[in-house]
């Protein structure tokens, strides 16, 4: 298990748990990010991850993206 940022860009992973404060874990959940979800990391730009989940892009910021493990 690795935290999201470290994942390649292109590889397709799987979330397996999600940490950090109760309002930070109900606002990933709201954006798709639920554990056992398909996850691909698309770029890194200017320190923000922008990730294609459930069939849409998403632009989190590399803190939000440490508490993904995949």
């Amino acid at each position: 298990m690795m935290p999201l940022t470290i994942a390649k860009v292109g590889e397709r992973n799987i979330i397996k748990k999600v940490s950090g404060k109760t309002d930070i874990k109900l606002h990933l959940e709201n954006l798709g990010f639920v554990v056992g979800t398909p996850i691909t990391v698309i770029a890194e730009i200017g320190g923000n991850v922008i990730v294609s989940i459930k069939e849409s892009r998403i632009a989190i910021s590399r803190e939000m993206a440490s508490k993904i493990m995949v």
